[in-house]
């Protein structure tokens, strides 16, 4: 490779050297010439095997890029003959369950597999719900942004547009009292669920806190109405809640969502001041 790479060099400093001659340069290409010409005599003066060979040249060339050693690692061809080492029962062994196919996932060939030698722990709740949180204090905050208009009745659509909430709502939002004392004037609001201070906050200041219920569809029909315009379908209706939760709801969800609040009867609030 040294010898042809020479070979060519010299060729090329010899073509170089006819141009030049036929062909008058400047003087600021021949001071340039002479500067590369005391370049070549201090690196031949350094290593005489090169000569008048460029340096720079010798370092890496265009042609000879090729990957580390190891690094392209060829796929192993199964089943080519005995002389690639993988031919004829292409490492499965002979005979047997693995040599002639697949077995299921987990199978350990007949004994208990582990995920029966293991104990149960614990267990899933199919009746679990879960509520996002939202405390007053950032709802006063958006209020006092403009965010909110505390004038209307504050929905679970309106904390998701004025973006007080996640768009992953999904079994409903619950009410805390952190920052309850930001609440300094009365506002009325629906939520799925409520903590004792926060109720109390609110209803301090003169607001409600009714608690609602939606199912899965009377969600997506309250926060997303324009869906179902798009599909060209009617907005469902509401449903009631069912038995276990009947003592955790004040009523049924309204749809689409409603913009003024609905006064408490005379019943339910005389209950809880007789108790």
């Amino acid at each position: 490779m040294i010898r042809s790479r020479l070979v060519s060099f010299l060729s090329s400093s010899v073509r170089i050297a006819r141009h030049i001659n036929q062909n008058p340069i400047s003087v600021s290409q021949q001071f340039s010439s002479f500067k590369f010409l005391q370049l070549n005599e201090a690196i031949s003066s350094s290593s005489p095997g090169l000569g008048g060979v460029r340096a720079y040249s010798s370092l890496l060339a265009l042609n000879d890029l090729r990957d580390n050693p190891g690094a392209r690692k060829q796929k192993t061809r199964k089943g080519r003959g005995i002389g690639s080492g993988k031919g004829k029962t292409a490492g499965r062994g002979h005979k047997g369950q693995k040599a002639r196919g697949t077995m299921k996932f987990g199978f350990e060939g007949g004994q208990t597999p582990l995920r029966r030698r293991l104990p149960k722990r614990g267990f899933k709740n199919p009746f679990s719900l879960t509520f996002q949180p939202v405390s007053l204090g950032k709802i006063a905050k958006f209020i006092n942004a403009g965010k909110i208009d505390s004038s209307e009745l504050i929905t679970m659509k309106t904390l998701k547009d004025c973006g007080a909430i996640g768009k992953q709502i999904k079994d409903g939002v619950r009410l805390m009292g952190r920052g309850a004392d930001a609440i300094q004037w009365p506002i009325h609001l629906e939520v799925s669920r409520v903590t004792v201070r926060a109720k109390a906050a609110v209803e301090g200041a003169g607001g409600s806190v009714r608690r609602v219920y939606y199912n899965k569809l009377g969600f997506r029909a309250l926060l997303k109405p324009e869906w179902f315009e798009k599909k060209g379908r009617l907005l469902p209706k509401a449903a009631r809640p069912p038995p276990k939760q009947s003592d955790k709801v004040d009523s049924i969800g309204r749809l689409p969502a409603p913009r003024k609040p609905i006064p408490f009867a005379s019943q339910e609030v005389n209950e809880p001041l007789a108790a």
